[in-house]
């Protein structure tokens, strides 16, 4: 039997897709090219913003005129979705397409082995044992013992699920839930599987990483995020795994002890994608972040402090209700301090369900653009001048893919979170390699040669 996934959104459904694909390898199903030979079609989806779910809504219309295809020839196959549009959904998704079989929300994935045993047996799928699948039993989230891609080199290992901060724009903690942080052993235990099968790079995921905070059921155990980046550091080492990121991260919970971990070990790669938001204090109360455009500058200052040479990234989400031009600009100032090396920038939409969607204030579409168009002006000078800021510079880099203009080139990537085109061979895709930084073209650098190094924890030599 075949599979085929559609993954939309975060990291960490991309993680779930995985995780879900070595279930089924495991169970002896092989992957599809694409849906219309798969007896099994997954869409794990996204509902951060209207845009995701509306692309998933057009997927949806066409595996339904695809469904009645394959009825036609005797080639059925079942439509599951996953993620956090089906959680906001449950079953009110399969009345708007029923086209879709299953709903797997994201605290019901120890459901997915039973849907597939039901499908290897050729039962109808409501045929599964009613005590197993009883609508009255409350969904706990669980985590898979291992969340990489067959034969990849990077891998994504979740350490906690779930949200407790309600953002006032943001969907998250209503379809994923509470935190939930996963037991230090699962962790280094999919750490030393992850080294096993060759991943030379390891990110630790959550909603909100830096608030892991796992309590053992022996009274007094426990485990927060800077210790758990100790845990993690040591077992990366000691396992051969040059490389270990994490994201994303909260301001308000990136503590002074997580900076110094993080310092301590050069396992850490030098970036961290540190989400602000927006730069004015009047709209980051309104947003519910937690923190101060003071208190970001003086945690980006100390980060700086302790890792001169880390890069830094964000998110920044223009023409919230209320925002006024003043508030506008405190957003560009605090760019022009901090100096992203790059932002995902985006303006506010409207999302039913959140604290926001009633909010008074509301800017138009025209000046919300105009805003955004400024902030992402700035942005792409900032980039441009630390990029080229680099030229010149031997970094260290891990070999990703085939550059996708050009097949006798690779593509890399700095531990800054840079991407590198340099010629070479696709036998060295997932090796680590030193080279010299010659030009810049686009947001991408260029470099004519490059050397094959053993180890990975620094690049700069």
């Amino acid at each position: 039997m075949k599979y085929f996934f559609e993954t939309y959104g975060c990291q960490m459904n991309s993680a779930q897709s995985a995780a879900f694909k070595g279930v089924l390898r495991e169970r002896g199903w092989s992957e599809a090219q694409d849906g219309t030979e798969a007896d099994l079609v997954v869409l794990n989806t996204c509902s951060v913003r209207i845009g995701a779910e509306t692309r998933v809504w057009g997927r949806l219309a066409q595996y339904a005129a695809l469904k009645k295809k394959r009825r036609a020839l005797q080639r059925p196959f079942t439509l599951l979705v996953a993620g956090c549009m089906a959680s906001r959904l449950g079953e009110t998704l399969k009345q708007e397409a029923p086209a879709v079989d299953q709903v797997l929300g994201t605290s019901e994935t120890s459901r997915f082995p039973r849907i597939l045993e039901s499908l290897e047996q050729g039962l109808p799928l409501q045929a599964l044992n009613p005590e197993q699948a009883s609508p009255e039993e409350k969904p706990v989230f669980s985590f898979a013992a291992f969340h990489g891609e067959q034969g990849q080199f990077r891998s994504f290992i979740p350490i906690m699920h779930g949200c407790n901060n309600f953002c006032s724009y943001c969907i998250v903690p209503y379809v994923r839930g509470r935190e939930v942080s996963r037991d230090p052993l699962s962790i280094r235990e999919e750490i030393r599987t992850a080294a096993r099968r060759g991943v030379r790079e390891i990110t630790l995921l959550g909603q909100n990483v830096n608030s892991y905070q796992w309590k053992s059921s022996n009274p007094g155990e426990s485990l927060d995020f800077p210790g758990l980046l100790a845990v993690v550091a040591h077992e990366a080492e000691q396992n051969g795994i040059p490389w270990v990121r994490f994201l994303s991260s909260h301001p308000k919970d990136l503590s002074a002890e997580a900076i110094r971990v993080m310092a301590a070990h050069r396992v850490f790669c030098r970036h961290l994608h540190l989400c602000v938001q927006h730069g004015s204090n009047a709209i980051l109360a309104a947003m519910n972040r937690g923190y101060t455009r003071e208190a970001y500058l003086e945690l980006v200052a100390e980060i700086r402090e302790a890792m001169p040479d880390i890069s830094l990234s964000t998110d920044m989400l223009i023409g919230f209700p209320g925002e006024t031009q003043g508030d506008l600009e405190q957003t560009l100032s605090l760019m022009e301090a901090v100096k992203f090396l790059y932002a995902y920038m985006y303006h506010y939409n409207p999302r039913e369900g959140t604290a926001a969607f009633t909010l008074p204030g509301r800017i138009s579409e025209a000046t919300k653009r105009q805003r955004l168009a400024r902030v992402i002006a700035l942005q792409k000078g900032h980039t441009l001048e630390l990029l080229q800021s680099r030229i010149g510079l031997r970094v260290k880099v891990l070999i990703e893919g085939i550059s996708r203009k050009n097949a006798n080139e690779l593509l890399a990537r700095t531990e800054r979170d840079e991407m590198v085109v340099v010629p070479g061979s696709p036998a060295l895709i997932g090796s680590f390699a030193n080279l010299h930084i010659s030009s810049l073209q686009g947001n991408t650098f260029r470099a004519k040669e490059l050397s094959l190094c053993t180890c990975g924890y620094s690049d700069s030599l």
